[in-house]
């Protein structure tokens, strides 16, 4: 397309990993591809048997689900395009298909630290006040905390989004990434970015700095009230519930600051990459992990709903003698 007689960029090429040697990439594609299948099918079984067991019907396993089922979308925002690129020589993405890429990105981001910052609010009520719990977490207000969470997330990244989207690229059109992020579309464009670095940097004080203060505020009072358990069983117990949700927390904060909490230039671009490989990658992976393989409501109820299901489909051969 043209403007003022000065052609703008239609598309984009995104470099991704085209410096790492070809059987190095191959070998990368299929680890990548295998990571995401995985990461899919497990945060899909975590939403399937939330969603059919009825004694999943708690409010942290809501959360959970929620937690799942945007993993799912945050992770096909950047996950197929990436693999896709390892198999093509073109690489290009489209203008609008890049905004929406990085739209999504951060918008799914900003509504999983909400979502996060929920879930240590459910941890804190069920240990600091369990007496009251099923009285104060009730169904309505669940619904409530999870629609926040989502429609947080939207409403906070719109009004930067339309910032992003006004800004002109003349070329070069080429980001040295595997995906549309914020930093190198900013180096890429001709016009000033100064105001939307400084809204850049007041969203991310206000979704990450706070939604983590909260959060460390539950945990603090939460792992004060397990400390004054009397029995040791009790505080194993209460330590055990809390110790999924908080590795959680780590991982997604620990890799925001990595990213986005150091001034520009700070890390190379191919650090950039690993970290974000890292965020986009194997923390969703790791994070179906941590609430089905280590959560032992989860792995019992997954073991009665296969064998339930075998049982259905193979009823002469389960009742053999």
């Amino acid at each position: 397309m043209e403007e003022a007689n000065e052609t703008i960029v239609a598309e984009f090429m995104l470099l991704g990993f085209s410096g790492v040697h070809d059987k190095l990439q191959m070998f990368l594609f299929f680890v990548l591809l295998l990571t995401y299948l995985v990461t899919l099918t497990g945060n899909l079984l975590i939403v399937f048997i939330v969603w059919v067991d009825h004694r999943l019907h708690t409010p942290m396993y809501f959360f959970i689900s929620n937690l799942s089922f945007l993993e799912i979308w945050f992770t096909l925002v950047t996950n197929p395009k990436m693999l896709l690129n390892f198999l093509s020589d073109s690489k290009t993405i489209s203008f609008l298909a890049c905004m929406a890429q990085s739209y999504f990105y951060f918008t799914l981001g900003a509504a999983e630290f909400i979502l996060l910052m929920v879930m240590s609010f459910d941890r804190y009520v069920a240990i600091y006040h369990s007496l009251q719990y099923a009285a104060i977490m009730k169904q309505r207000l669940c619904i409530q905390l999870g629609f926040v969470s989502w429609v947080g997330g939207f409403l906070i990244i719109s009004s930067w989004m339309v910032l992003v989207y006004k800004l002109r690229f003349r070329g070069p059109n080429v980001i040295n990434h595997f995906f549309c992020d914020s930093t190198p579309l900013f180096q890429l464009s001709c016009n000033d970015t100064q105001l939307i670095k400084r809204v850049d940097s007041i969203l991310l004080s206000s979704i990450v700095l706070t939604s983590l203060c909260l959060t460390m505020i539950s945990y603090a009072s939460i792992f004060y009230s397990i400390l004054r358990i009397p029995s040791a069983t009790g505080r194993q117990k209460g330590f055990s519930t809390c110790a999924s949700p908080l590795t959680v927390v780590v991982m997604a904060y620990g890799s925001c600051f990595v990213l986005y909490g150091r001034p520009t230039g700070y890390l190379s671009l191919e650090i950039n990459k690993g970290v974000t490989l890292l965020n986009t990658v194997v923390y969703p992976f790791l994070n179906s992990f941590i609430y089905s393989l280590r959560n032992k409501s989860v792995k019992l109820a997954l073991r009665v709903a296969f064998s339930h299901n075998k049982t259905k489909l193979f009823p002469k051969l389960c009742c053999a003698p």
